[in-house]
Protein backbone atom coordinates (compact mmCIF):
# COMPACT_ATOMS: atom_id res chain seq x y z
CA UNK A 1 0.00 0.00 0.00
CA UNK A 2 2.58 2.26 0.94
CA UNK A 3 4.27 1.92 -2.08
CA UNK A 4 1.51 2.18 -4.39
CA UNK A 5 0.34 5.26 -2.66
CA UNK A 6 3.72 6.57 -2.83
CA UNK A 7 3.89 5.97 -7.09
CA UNK A 8 0.64 7.74 -7.40
CA UNK A 9 1.86 10.77 -5.38
CA UNK A 10 4.80 10.93 -8.00
CA UNK A 11 2.59 10.37 -11.06
CA UNK A 12 0.27 13.27 -9.33
CA UNK A 13 3.45 15.73 -8.81
CA UNK A 14 4.84 15.00 -12.32
CA UNK A 15 1.53 15.80 -13.70
CA UNK A 16 1.69 18.87 -11.62
CA UNK A 17 4.95 20.13 -12.80
CA UNK A 18 3.98 19.43 -16.62
CA UNK A 19 0.69 21.51 -16.05
CA UNK A 20 2.82 24.20 -14.85
CA UNK A 21 5.64 24.14 -17.76
CA UNK A 22 2.81 24.73 -20.31
CA UNK A 23 1.22 27.12 -18.73
CA UNK A 24 4.64 29.19 -18.01
CA UNK A 25 5.12 28.12 -21.57
CA UNK A 26 1.91 29.81 -22.88
CA UNK A 27 2.42 32.65 -20.65
CA UNK A 28 5.35 33.05 -22.00
CA UNK A 29 3.84 33.45 -25.91
CA UNK A 30 0.66 35.59 -24.29
CA UNK A 31 3.39 38.17 -23.11
CA UNK A 32 5.30 38.75 -26.56
CA UNK A 33 6.86 41.82 -27.15
CA UNK A 34 4.79 42.79 -29.87
CA UNK A 35 1.81 42.15 -28.32
CA UNK A 36 -0.84 44.69 -29.24
CA UNK A 37 2.07 47.30 -29.44
CA UNK A 38 0.84 50.28 -31.52
CA UNK A 39 2.96 49.87 -35.13
CA UNK A 40 4.38 46.34 -34.15
CA UNK A 41 3.13 44.50 -37.43
CA UNK A 42 4.37 42.50 -40.28
CA UNK A 43 1.70 43.46 -42.49
CA UNK A 44 -1.63 44.60 -43.81
CA UNK A 45 -4.60 42.63 -44.87
CA UNK A 46 -7.04 45.12 -47.23
CA UNK A 47 -10.38 43.37 -46.33
CA UNK A 48 -12.90 44.21 -49.13
CA UNK A 49 -16.80 42.93 -48.24
CA UNK A 50 -19.06 41.95 -51.12
CA UNK A 51 -22.04 44.26 -50.24
CA UNK A 52 -24.68 42.03 -51.27
CA UNK A 53 -23.84 39.17 -49.41
CA UNK A 54 -23.62 41.18 -45.70
CA UNK A 55 -27.34 42.83 -46.81
CA UNK A 56 -29.08 39.45 -47.95
CA UNK A 57 -27.25 37.68 -44.15
CA UNK A 58 -28.46 41.56 -42.29
CA UNK A 59 -32.03 41.13 -44.12
CA UNK A 60 -32.03 36.98 -43.00
CA UNK A 61 -30.89 37.76 -39.37
CA UNK A 62 -33.54 40.80 -38.65
CA UNK A 63 -30.66 43.05 -38.17
CA UNK A 64 -32.68 46.50 -38.26
CA UNK A 65 -29.03 47.93 -36.86
CA UNK A 66 -27.64 51.40 -38.42
CA UNK A 67 -24.66 49.48 -40.52
CA UNK A 68 -26.96 47.64 -42.22
CA UNK A 69 -29.81 50.60 -42.74
CA UNK A 70 -27.19 53.11 -44.29
CA UNK A 71 -25.30 50.00 -46.41
CA UNK A 72 -27.67 48.25 -47.81
CA UNK A 73 -30.18 51.04 -48.32
CA UNK A 74 -30.64 52.99 -51.43
CA UNK A 75 -27.03 53.39 -52.82
CA UNK A 76 -26.62 50.37 -54.65
CA UNK A 77 -22.47 49.29 -53.07
CA UNK A 78 -20.44 46.26 -54.79
CA UNK A 79 -17.54 45.93 -53.46
CA UNK A 80 -16.70 47.89 -49.76
CA UNK A 81 -13.96 48.22 -47.28
CA UNK A 82 -14.57 46.26 -44.53
CA UNK A 83 -11.28 47.27 -43.38
CA UNK A 84 -7.30 47.71 -43.33
CA UNK A 85 -6.40 44.80 -40.57
CA UNK A 86 -2.49 45.23 -39.55
CA UNK A 87 -1.13 41.54 -38.92
CA UNK A 88 1.78 39.32 -37.51
CA UNK A 89 2.84 36.55 -39.45
CA UNK A 90 0.90 34.58 -37.20
CA UNK A 91 -1.93 36.24 -35.27
CA UNK A 92 -2.89 39.68 -35.24
CA UNK A 93 -2.80 42.71 -33.16
CA UNK A 94 -6.60 44.53 -31.84
CA UNK A 95 -7.69 47.22 -29.74
CA UNK A 96 -3.96 48.53 -28.90
CA UNK A 97 -5.06 51.67 -27.07
CA UNK A 98 -7.77 51.45 -24.61
CA UNK A 99 -9.58 53.87 -24.75
CA UNK A 100 -9.08 54.92 -28.00
CA UNK A 101 -8.22 58.60 -29.36
CA UNK A 102 -11.44 59.80 -30.12
CA UNK A 103 -12.12 59.62 -33.70
CA UNK A 104 -12.71 63.03 -35.31
CA UNK A 105 -16.15 62.73 -37.24
CA UNK A 106 -14.81 64.96 -40.56
CA UNK A 107 -12.71 61.93 -41.16
CA UNK A 108 -15.63 59.49 -40.57
CA UNK A 109 -17.81 61.35 -43.09
CA UNK A 110 -14.91 61.60 -45.72
CA UNK A 111 -15.21 58.02 -45.80
CA UNK A 112 -18.22 56.73 -46.17
CA UNK A 113 -17.75 56.53 -49.75
CA UNK A 114 -15.69 52.92 -49.13
CA UNK A 115 -16.81 52.01 -45.69
CA UNK A 116 -20.38 52.41 -45.99
CA UNK A 117 -21.75 53.01 -42.11
CA UNK A 118 -20.24 54.79 -39.37
CA UNK A 119 -20.50 52.43 -36.97
CA UNK A 120 -18.24 50.11 -39.05
CA UNK A 121 -15.45 53.10 -39.35
CA UNK A 122 -15.25 53.77 -35.78
CA UNK A 123 -15.25 49.78 -34.80
CA UNK A 124 -12.31 49.69 -37.28
CA UNK A 125 -10.31 52.57 -35.98
CA UNK A 126 -10.94 51.19 -32.17
CA UNK A 127 -10.22 47.03 -33.24
CA UNK A 128 -7.41 47.71 -35.97
CA UNK A 129 -6.86 51.41 -36.74
CA UNK A 130 -5.25 51.88 -33.13
CA UNK A 131 -2.52 49.42 -33.82
CA UNK A 132 -1.21 50.39 -36.85
CA UNK A 133 0.99 53.56 -34.90
CA UNK A 134 -1.13 56.08 -37.04
CA UNK A 135 -2.94 58.95 -36.31
CA UNK A 136 -6.81 58.29 -37.36
CA UNK A 137 -5.96 60.77 -40.42
CA UNK A 138 -3.02 58.80 -41.62
CA UNK A 139 -4.66 55.21 -40.94
CA UNK A 140 -7.46 56.66 -43.13
CA UNK A 141 -5.75 58.04 -45.92
CA UNK A 142 -3.82 54.87 -45.74
CA UNK A 143 -7.46 52.52 -46.08
CA UNK A 144 -7.97 54.73 -49.25
CA UNK A 145 -4.79 54.42 -50.67
CA UNK A 146 -4.72 50.66 -50.37
CA UNK A 147 -8.09 50.75 -52.01
CA UNK A 148 -7.00 52.95 -54.57
CA UNK A 149 -4.14 50.40 -55.46
CA UNK A 150 -6.88 47.67 -56.24
CA UNK A 151 -8.72 47.27 -59.25
CA UNK A 152 -11.92 45.62 -58.98
CA UNK A 153 -12.36 43.31 -62.07
CA UNK A 154 -15.37 44.52 -64.29
CA UNK A 155 -17.43 41.71 -64.25
CA UNK A 156 -17.86 42.13 -60.72
CA UNK A 157 -18.57 46.02 -60.89
CA UNK A 158 -22.40 46.31 -62.05
CA UNK A 159 -23.66 42.79 -61.32
CA UNK A 160 -27.12 43.21 -62.15
CA UNK A 161 -28.00 39.29 -61.84
CA UNK A 162 -26.71 36.62 -58.99
CA UNK A 163 -23.70 34.90 -60.30
CA UNK A 164 -22.56 31.30 -59.02
CA UNK A 165 -18.97 31.19 -58.64
CA UNK A 166 -15.87 29.59 -57.61
CA UNK A 167 -13.63 31.10 -55.27
CA UNK A 168 -10.79 30.27 -57.63
CA UNK A 169 -12.24 31.96 -60.27
CA UNK A 170 -13.02 35.03 -58.06
CA UNK A 171 -9.46 34.88 -56.98
CA UNK A 172 -8.20 34.89 -60.83
CA UNK A 173 -10.12 37.79 -61.84
CA UNK A 174 -8.24 39.53 -59.08
CA UNK A 175 -4.72 38.33 -60.09
CA UNK A 176 -5.75 39.75 -63.67
CA UNK A 177 -6.84 42.77 -63.02
CA UNK A 178 -4.16 43.58 -60.79
CA UNK A 179 -0.37 43.58 -62.24
CA UNK A 180 1.86 41.73 -59.44
CA UNK A 181 -0.82 40.04 -57.05
CA UNK A 182 -0.22 36.60 -56.67
CA UNK A 183 -2.45 33.45 -55.42
CA UNK A 184 -0.19 34.01 -52.28
CA UNK A 185 -1.48 37.51 -51.61
CA UNK A 186 -5.00 37.15 -51.72
CA UNK A 187 -7.92 35.42 -50.35
CA UNK A 188 -11.37 34.82 -50.83
CA UNK A 189 -13.99 33.84 -47.88
CA UNK A 190 -17.48 32.55 -47.79
CA UNK A 191 -20.08 32.06 -45.51
CA UNK A 192 -22.51 28.95 -45.71
CA UNK A 193 -24.03 29.60 -49.80
CA UNK A 194 -22.74 33.12 -50.31
CA UNK A 195 -19.33 34.72 -50.89
CA UNK A 196 -18.38 36.81 -48.53
CA UNK A 197 -14.91 38.69 -48.77
CA UNK A 198 -11.41 39.33 -50.98
CA UNK A 199 -9.05 39.71 -48.81
CA UNK A 200 -5.59 41.04 -50.10
CA UNK A 201 -2.37 41.36 -47.86
CA UNK A 202 -0.17 43.97 -48.56
CA UNK A 203 3.53 45.02 -46.67
CA UNK A 204 3.65 48.25 -44.59
CA UNK A 205 4.25 50.43 -47.67
CA UNK A 206 1.10 49.06 -49.78
CA UNK A 207 3.18 46.36 -52.22
CA UNK A 208 1.82 42.99 -52.31
CA UNK A 209 2.89 40.49 -50.37
CA UNK A 210 2.37 37.05 -49.50
CA UNK A 211 0.89 35.53 -46.62
CA UNK A 212 0.13 32.03 -45.62
CA UNK A 213 -1.98 32.22 -42.65
CA UNK A 214 -4.47 34.17 -44.44
CA UNK A 215 -4.24 32.15 -47.38
CA UNK A 216 -5.08 29.17 -45.55
CA UNK A 217 -7.89 30.36 -44.00
CA UNK A 218 -9.21 30.87 -47.44
CA UNK A 219 -13.19 29.47 -48.34
CA UNK A 220 -12.59 25.45 -49.89
CA UNK A 221 -16.36 25.73 -51.24
CA UNK A 222 -16.41 24.50 -55.07
CA UNK A 223 -19.12 26.81 -55.40
CA UNK A 224 -20.98 30.07 -53.90
CA UNK A 225 -23.43 32.98 -54.50
CA UNK A 226 -22.52 36.34 -55.48
CA UNK A 227 -26.24 37.99 -54.68
CA UNK A 228 -26.23 41.08 -57.31
CA UNK A 229 -26.00 44.56 -56.16
CA UNK A 230 -29.07 46.07 -54.80
CA UNK A 231 -30.65 48.09 -57.37
CA UNK A 232 -28.84 46.93 -60.09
Amino acid sequence: MFHSGLRSFSRLMISLTLAAGLLSFGGARAQDSRQNAPGEFDFYVLSLSWSPSFCEEAAERSRGGGRSQMQCGGRPYAFVVHGLWPQYERGFPEYCQRPAPRLNRNIVSSMLDLMPAPGLIFNEWDKHGTCSGLTDRNYFETIRKARAAIKIPAEYLDLSQAKSVAPAEVEEAFIKANPGLSSTAVSVTCNRTRLSEVRICLSKDLQFRACEEIDRRACRRDQVTMPPIRGG
